[in-house]
């Protein structure tokens, strides 16, 4: 049965992800408000700028969304009762809840260790309520880049200036908080895609984060997100697989989007009025730094030894390592469809990737179509394709996790009920060079990631703590995310090989910390609706 939503009434940011080709290019902004009537009257100017869900037929230069922490509701002056009812993990903020997240060390006190924070950027380590520092909104400025370049449609600075002129002409009781990058002299946060060079010289966007991997490509789909004959190719490998009877099929909304029925048939709870909560969503905003380093340094000696174990070339073995950490080769192509290197070169040429004309154009054909999500872990329960913990594996588990599934067989049966109630929206963009293998471990360079769900504690914290940070449902112990885990204690990493191979398992031992956190913090995204309370100063409980 088809499902809408009021799409003119959902955030853009909710609805379709601004992405790497599309709008290239970002500017986070964090605001504080220090006078309710000035933040209330930021709101309503506000609102005409913010882009909707709703369907384009010109796609803006810019598009602008906007969130709020718990203490920027509070700031607003929302009432007692709808505040009181906020889920506790988005009252509490990510950094009390940094234990959970791995993030610091949850076997100490923060008393025994005041310095976990020192890798943050000034901004989140002074982020703390009631306190001069503390930040109140998010304000994202995704744009489009002018044609053939990678420099940023001029609309962006346009918008730009457009938010210092109404911080000004608001007296600044609502004011734009400069402390982004490792010196907090930024007044923003900036991010880009990575650029390529094509054949003529231009430049053009790829989807690719500074380790050289293509990123975010199976991003859930939900029921009134797309129009029905786009919803069809796009739904394979996106949504819930239902068995071979009924095979992909659309997620709930109120996975997603609050106010609408969930994948347990429920709505989430809401704080009231129910009118204020309806079509936002939450999100989780992460500054993940990547030290290029140590990624490097790590892979060029592990390849040696994995070259003679193995016997293949030394290039060929940085390829495969990296591969099996992630979950696919670096062009997007999992290894569930290509378990080898030569079966990756040979869908490579199936597919038109080696062609130094055509190539960029063919491989975002192949990423726009059905073919690089449409496969499942039932079918590879020993991971001798993709391993059991490699990244993509963990923070979207497919139908591996069907309680029924026989360890040892084929699992066609097997669904994705368990992993269905633990997906998250995808957004962001890297920050830092656009260039690939570019700078070290002290680069300022990583990418920013906003992860979007109706429960914070029930998706993102979930996925973060127990997936990522935490191997038993993969059964690895406490073994981490060889790519996102923190490896201070946990630091190995396992490739199984089929017995018939001859071949050991490879196991990568004193893995690095490939990934750290920045920093970060939870927002609510309200619908149009919402705002317009808001601006109004009319939340009403009862």
């Amino acid at each position: 049965m088809a499902r809408t939503l009021d799409l003119s009434d959902i955030q853009g940011h909710v609805i379709r992800a601004y992405g790497r080709v599309s709008f290239p290019v970002a500017r986070y902004f964090f605001l504080r408000i220090t006078d309710g009537a000035a933040g209330r009257q930021f709101v309503g100017r506000l609102l005409p700028e913010i882009t909707t869900g709703a369907r384009w037929t010109t796609k803006p230069k810019v598009a602008l969304n906007f969130g709020l922490t718990f203490y920027g509701l509070y700031a607003l002056g929302l009432p007692t009762q709808t505040l009181q009812n906020m889920p506790p993990e988005f009252v509490d903020g990510m950094r009390a809840r940094a234990h959970i997240l791995g993030d610091r060390d949850p076997t100490r006190t923060v008393e025994d260790q005041p310095d976990w924070d020192k890798n943050w950027d000034p901004i989140w380590r002074a982020n703390a309520a009631f306190t001069s520092g503390e930040v109140h909104a998010w304000l994202g400025m995704n744009a489009q880049v002018v044609q053939g370049t990678d420099q940023p449609d001029p609309a962006l600075e346009a918008k730009t200036q457009w938010l210092r002129d109404l911080c000004a002409e608001l007296g600044q009781k609502v004011q734009i908080i400069v402390g982004n990058g490792a010196t907090g002299s930024a007044e923003y946060q900036s991010a880009t895609a990575i650029f390529t060079t094509l054949p003529d010289g231009s430049k053009a966007a790829t989807p690719q984060e500074h380790f050289g991997f293509t990123d975010a490509i199976g991003d859930p789909v939900f029921h009134g997100q797309m129009e029905p004959e786009e919803m069809r190719e796009r739904v394979i490998g996106r949504g819930e697989w239902m068995g071979p009877k009924l095979g992909w099929q659309p997620l709930a909304a109120g996975e997603f989007v609050l106010g609408h029925p969930d994948e347990a048939q429920e709505l989430p709870d809401a704080a009231p009025p129910a009118s204020f909560m309806r079509n936002g969503t939450f999100m989780a905003y992460r500054k993940l730094h990547q030290h290029m380093g140590s990624w490097r340094d790590y892979f060029s000696a592990q390849a040696k030894t994995y070259a003679k174990v193995m016997a293949v070339p030394e290039d060929q073995a940085q390829v495969i390592l990296k591969a099996k950490v992630i979950g696919r080769w670096p062009d997007g192509i999992p290894l569930a469809h290509a378990s080898t290197h030569d079966a990756w070169i040979k869908e490579r040429t199936r597919l038109g990737f080696d062609d130094p004309v055509s190539a960029s154009a063919a491989v975002l054909r192949y990423l726009k179509s059905a073919e690089p999500s449409n496969f499942r872990y039932a079918e590879d329960m020993h991971g001798y394709d993709a391993p059991n913990t490699c990244h993509i594996r963990r923070v979207n588990t497919r139908d591996y996790l069907d309680p029924l599934n026989n360890p040892d067989g084929p699992n066609p049966n097997a669904t994705s009920q368990v992993n269905k109630r633990r997906r998250i929206l995808r957004r962001g963009l890297p920050y830092g060079s656009n260039q690939l293998d570019s700078g070290d471990n002290t680069t300022e360079q990583g990418v920013v990631i906003m992860a979007l769900c109706a429960s914070l504690f029930r998706q993102f914290e979930f996925i973060q703590q127990q997936w990522i940070n935490y191997g038993l449902d993969f059964n690895a112990g406490n073994l981490t995310c060889p790519l996102a885990g923190q490896h201070a204690t946990h630091n190995r990493f396992v490739i199984p090989s089929r017995p018939d191979s001859g071949k050991p398992p490879f196991i990568c031992a004193r893995l690095p910390t490939f990934v750290e956190t920045r920093g970060g913090e939870y927002f609510f995204l309200p619908s149009m609706t919402a705002l317009r309370m808001i601006a109004m100063g009319s939340v009403d409980p009862t």
